[in-house]
């Protein structure tokens, strides 16, 4: 079977080794393919029947040295097609071209020298009479015209004993001449090559006559979905056919379109049924159907195992399979269930959940004529189970059957409106994707997955907890008698009981996704056992696992819909099929449903986003579907992107391994995307690939401002997948870290000061984690457009530490060099007026701490303090040397090499006295006569991954009792001042807690004493402060001097879109009274500001005199500015973030949306049509004065 790809040839390659090691002989390749030796034959076979651009090289390759083997030749190719295809490709097609035209030169040399040859033995060929008109052919192929390829010429000198070192680097035109030297020699001793050359076409139709006759028929047993008799087939074997097809009066739902490798297409079904080829052993498998459908067992089905044909002969395909021979099967065990429909009862005490807070009836709408038998005989087998029961209840949620991709029904309720009314509860559900980047880091051979039977059904619920899941089938009402489907709280209860159960009985390394399981290894046995003990552990606990639900040991698996091989994730081969298969879309609901099925596996595709925008365009609600070219390019784009779709992962981890991050701002978007290479390998591995557009501002910001914004996202998505511990290449266009480390805002920026604060945070500090040897972030520009001006100003570059005097990590140090090391750290709080720090230092082999206090300074102080005290410890107890283990960078960096430089500059810094200079003399006085080693310890690492080291810089923490301050921009007090006031101000003007709270969520620790002080010198508080030592607006006071429509307040409240496009409405509240004047509008904009004030305000009840409002954009601008001023309006602007001083129009909003809610059946459906009735309801009950103008 001819290949495509390289990963097709070297998979044809170990396919054959593979059969090289199960019946060759030797026994000496360890059952391992790669170390099979590569022999002429293998390599003949994987240049012809590959693409050209490999032929030449392949021939290059010697067979004869046993060191060639089918994994050094595989990495030879990879090496090869990464040069042809990689960034050199350019220059490599230069060359191509002029390879060409020598190409072309000499196949006219070969063919004027084989025509003058065909000439001279023209006497020894019988003439032929050749009848009909004269007319000439076009030019035949190459090989016709007399050319031979390289490779052909090369294999032919070698399997003649040529020695080929002679023939290396010499012309094509050399290589033909000695060929027709040795094809003239075996002509003169008798042999004729021209009668087999004659007898080509014959035999060649004889054999494809024969291949006909000796097609490969196997009888297949087909249960269709809702039929109990199988029916039987006689299908063709295609191992070429990517899908098995059947014909059959059964449809399925989905359509799909199969085209033939002539061309030719054919619009048939997929529908899911069982497929047995021994009428006993039975698996659900995908099959395309239809009344003209051709009958084929494609090699979709045939990749799943061992076959047997009427004659005796076992069939595998793939190396999977024939790996997998003699592996013991996790579904061989006793104990597994066979019953579709088997459900289990978990030997735990009825669960109390969440109960709603409100009585929610919902009638029951109508249903699928064909769900109905299906359902009606499901709850009656859910009853016999005692699943469900009769009951008489308030409560009532519509049945919602949905329909499975095999065809059968699954009863579902629509407990949308019972979810909104229930408490919350704290998930414990993983992330999927945080499962999955674990499960990429295993680097696993072999998987085994176990899915739990009916999971849901299998926890009892408490009696007084089930009323609220009441539903009604044909006139009768039952509940759930354990935790049903579609309810919130579901999935987070039920894994937090399997996973309990696992816990109690010592499962094995797992993951676990609600009912989902699976686990790993590098033997098979080994998967085995854990399968096995897990099993066992779920049915003692009184799971039910079905048979057919269990998979593995297997070298390749699917887990939570992504297929899973050697630790990389790939896209099923069957989700590319259906999405290739896919027609163009003719509405927006198809348009979602197709992005919906290829958004999943974005991370796949580069630059995805950029690709299917166009499609994104016709789905929005205010634009109308038209399907144009470009929707159509990116339709076909993205399904071959799909159709080609690289594998990610594996993650490795070592020192050795480079962690790559390329980032890019282009005109619609960022993108960026993650690499790993070890020693050894030419191309690295993807990791992913992210995209997305500019967000609001975003497409305003400058280039270095674009491109810093890709470097933080890809910093963050990075840190997801390898840890924050990995060193990261980031290979961004233009510079990032130098701006990140100068810690200020250049002049001529967009973004705003607080999300550049957000940017220096977060990379400066990813920059300075893990060990100090390896930085954690370095730079390479891998690009710099010139001739463009980005704003760059030559400015002091950042001082570089050399890190001579570092500590070994401490599970490395000796054992009797242990006792010499200390960890140290220190902390800062503010009592009453006062800031107390306190320093502290931990042994880790005495296990005590000891500790001093004082009063005045801050958190940096008192790491300085413990350094100290930890000399303190040291010289009076006479050690040698002393290794000091801190999380203060300060520390480190001031050991290993600042104060050498202080000391230098006379303990100044750029003309000015560096802080705390007299700690910092006395520690470099006692450093000189005692040795000290540095270690930073990573403060950022999660218990999971924590080791000793880590565990003794927690005992210090606890020690200094308060949580020290780990980011410091510039390891100056400024530095983290700078900080705590972008977080005050982000955060919105909170307090202190609250501010602390605010910036750890996002990856920032402040220390409390900063935080203090920026609070205190906020003039924002300060006038928040002030405004609520004063009586509310409406008490009387100022409003008093004020008549009716001479001061009014205004707001904007947001509502569901219309089809009208509407969804603000601007709320205007007369002062003096509470009158509500309304005005909805599309978009919150000056212009429709001034329109509302116009249409509701100036011309029903005249000029006012004043009107407040807050700071937004739409109020606080130019154009509202001259507005006012041309109609002599007194404008007044709220103070920000203080509800008070905007009470009159708050307390309307918050009426206005109740009563439009209401009058929507507790929805905002038809706000727009009810908002007249709600704003006259709302100056109905809503006044502070018995009597009110009427509206005109």
């Amino acid at each position: 079977m001819r290949w495509k790809t390289l990963e097709e040839g070297i998979q044809q390659l170990r396919e054959v080794a593979v059969l090289e090691v199960l019946f060759g002989r030797g026994g000496q390749h360890d059952n391992d393919p790669d170390k099979v030796r590569c022999t002429g034959q293998m390599l003949w076979n994987l240049a012809t029947l590959g693409p050209s651009q490999y032929a030449t090289y392949i021939a290059t390759i010697h067979p004869d040295n046993n060191r060639e083997t089918v994994g050094s030749v595989a990495n030879k190719l990879r090496n090869y097609e990464s040069i042809i295809n990689g960034p050199m490709q350019a220059q490599v097609s230069a060359v191509a071209k002029e390879l060409r035209e020598e190409m072309r030169e000499m196949r006219e040399e070969v063919t004027e020298k084989m025509e003058e040859m065909m000439r001279r033995n023209s006497s020894h060929v019988a003439p032929v009479r050749v009848t009909g008109p004269r007319v000439r052919a076009q030019q035949p192929p190459a090989r016709e015209r007399g050319y031979t390829p390289r490779a052909d010429l090369w294999y032919f000198l070698h399997d003649h004993g040529e020695d080929m070192g002679r023939w290396d680097g010499k012309p094509t035109s050399a290589l033909a001449a000695r060929v027709r030297e040795l094809k003239e020699r075996n002509t003169n001793r008798g042999g004729s090559t021209k009668m087999k050359v004659a007898s080509t076409s014959h035999d060649q139709a004889a054999s494809q006559g024969e291949a006909r006759e000796n097609r490969v028929y196997w009888t297949v047993w087909i249960r269709w979905p809702g039929t109990s008799e199988p029916q039987k087939y006689e299908a063709l074997v295609d191992t070429g056919s990517q899908c098995t097809l059947i014909p059959s009066e059964y449809v399925g739902t989905e359509p799909i379109s199969i085209a033939g490798v002539t061309g030719g297409s054919q619009e048939l079904t997929l529908l899911e049924a069982e497929v047995s080829l021994t009428g006993k052993e039975w698996q659900k498998h995908p099959i395309v159907t239809g009344s003209g459908a051709p009958c084929i067992l494609g090699i979709d089905f045939l990749r799943n195992g061992y076959y047997k044909d009427s004659k005796g002969f076992r069939w595998a395909f793939g190396i999977a399979a024939v790996e997998a021979e003699g592996i013991k099967k996790l579904n061989s065990l006793p104990g597994l269930s066979e019953n579709p429909s088997a459900v289990g009862l978990l030997k735990v005490e009825e669960q109390r959940v969440p109960v709603a807070t409100s009585t929610v009836h919902r009638r029951q709408y109508r249903t699928n004529r064909d769900a109905v038998i299906p359902i009606h005989k499901m709850i009656r087998e859910l009853e016999t189970q005692g699943v469900v029961s009769k009951t008489h209840s308030p409560f009532n949620s519509p049945i919602w059957p949905v329909r499975k991709p095999d065809g059968e029904w699954r009863l579902t309720v629509d407990y949308r409106a019972l979810n909104e009314v229930t408490p919350p509860l704290s998930a414990a559900v993983p992330d999927m994707l945080e499962l999955q980047y674990e499960l990429e880091s295993k680097a696993a051979k072999w998987y085994a997955t176990i899915d739990i039977a009916n999971a849901f059904f299998s926890i009892p619920l408490a009696a007084e907890c089930r009323p609220q899941f009441a539903f009604t089938w044909r006139g009768v009402q039952y509940t759930w008698n354990r935790l049903p489907q579609g309810w919130k709280h579901s999935p987070t209860i039920c894994h937090g009981l399997i996973q309990a159960a696992l816990e109690k009985g010592e499962a094995p390394e797992h993951l676990q996704y609600i009912d989902d399981i699976i686990v790993w290894g590098n033997r098979a046995m080994e998967v085995f056992e854990k399968g096995e003990k897990i099993i066992q552990i779920l049915l003692k606990a009184g799971f039910a696992i079905k048979q057919s639900k269990v998979k593995g040991p297997a070298r390749e698996i699917q887990f939570l819909g992504v297929k899973w091989q050697d630790g990389r994730r790939q896209i099923p081969t069957e989700v590319i099929n259906k999405i290739t298969a896919m027609s163009p879309p003719t509405s927006k609901k198809e348009t979602q449903a197709f992005l919906g099925a290829i958004g999943f596996w974005r991370m796949h595709i580069p630059e995805y986003s950029q690709i299917v925008s166009p499609l994104y365009l016709v789905t929005r609600k205010k634009n109308d579907f038209h399907w144009g070219p470009e929707q159509q390019q990116a339709f076909a784009q993205i399904k071959q992107e799909i159709a080609h779709a690289v594998a990610l992962g594996p993650v490795r981890t070592g020192p050795d391994v480079k962690n790559v991050l390329y980032s890019a701002a282009g005109n619609n978007g960022l993108s960026w995307s993650l690499w790993q290479k070890v020693p050894g390998e030419t191309r690295g591995r993807p990791l992913g690939f992210w995209s997305r557009s500019y967000r609001g501002s975003e497409a305003n910001y400058t280039p270095t401002e674009k491109e810093i914004l890709a470097a933080y996202e890809g910093v963050q998505a990075a840190s997801e997948v390898i840890g924050t511990e990995a060193q990261l290449l980031l290979a961004p266009r233009l510079p990032v870290l130098g701006w990140m480390f100068k810690g200020k805002v250049p002049s001529t920026h967009h973004a705003t000061d607080a999300t550049w604060s957000k940017w220096i945070a977060l990379i400066t500090q990813r920059a300075r984690i893990g060990n100090p040897n390896r930085p954690g972030i370095l730079e390479i520009i891998t690009n710099w457009p010139e001739g463009e001006n980005f704003g760059l100003m030559d400015e002091e570059e950042q001082e570089q530490v050399t890190r001579a005097e570092e500590a070994p990590p401490y599970n490395q140090l000796p054992a009797e060099e242990t006792r010499y090391a200390l960890f140290t750290d220190g902390s800062c709080r503010v009592v009453g007026m006062n800031r107390k720090w306190k320093a502290a230092v931990w042994s880790p082999t005495r296990q005590v701490a000891q500790a001093t206090e004082g009063e005045g300074g801050s958190s940096q102080l008192a790491e300085l303090k413990a350094v100290q005290l930890a000399l303190d410890i040291a010289e009076r107890e006479k050690w040698p040397k002393l290794y000091l283990y801190t999380d203060s960078w300060m520390v480190a960096n001031a050991l290993w090499g600042w104060l050498d430089r202080w000391k230098k500059a006379n303990w100044q810094r750029r003309g000015k006295p560096i802080w705390a200079a007299d700690e910092w003399k006395d520690i470099a006085t006692r450093v000189e006569k005692l040795p000290v080693k540095v270690r930073h310890v990573d403060a950022h690492v999660p218990k999971s991954r924590a080791n000793e080291e880590h565990q003794n810089n927690e005992q210090v923490d606890q020690a200094a009792k308060i949580e020290v301050s780990k980011i410091d921009l510039d390891w100056q007090h400024k530095g983290e001042l700078f900080l705590a006031r972008w977080a005050h101000d982000a955060s919105g003007h909170q307090g202190r807690d609250a501010t602390y709270k605010w910036a750890r969520d996002r990856g920032v620790d402040l220390t409390m004493d900063s935080i203090s002080q920026v609070i205190h010198d906020c003039e924002t508080c300060a006038a928040i402060k002030q405004a609520k030592r004063v009586k509310p607006l409406w008490y009387g006071g100022r409003w008093s001097k004020y008549k009716y429509g001479e001061a009014w307040q205004i707001d904007y409240i947001t509502l569901p879109q219309t089809r009208q496009g509407k969804r603000y409405v601007l709320t205007m509240v007369e002062a003096t009274t509470g009158w509500l004047e309304t005005y909805p509008v599309p978009h919150a904009t000056a212009r429709n500001t001034i329109l509302g004030l116009e249409k509701q305000i100036l011309w029903r009840h005249g000029t006012p005199e004043r009107i407040e409002s807050n700071n937004g954009t739409h109020f606080k601008n130019s154009l509202i500015n001259t507005w006012a001023r041309e109609h002599g309006i007194e404008w007044v602007y709220h103070i920000p973030y203080h509800a008070p001083a905007a009470g009159k129009v708050e307390r309307c909003n918050g009426l206005l949306k109740t009563t439009l809610k209401a009058l929507g059946w507790g929805t905002f459906k038809n706000w727009e049509n009810n908002l007249a009735k709600a704003t006259l309801l709302a100056n109905t009950r809503g006044s502070t004065q018995p009597s009110r103008p009427c509206p005109i």
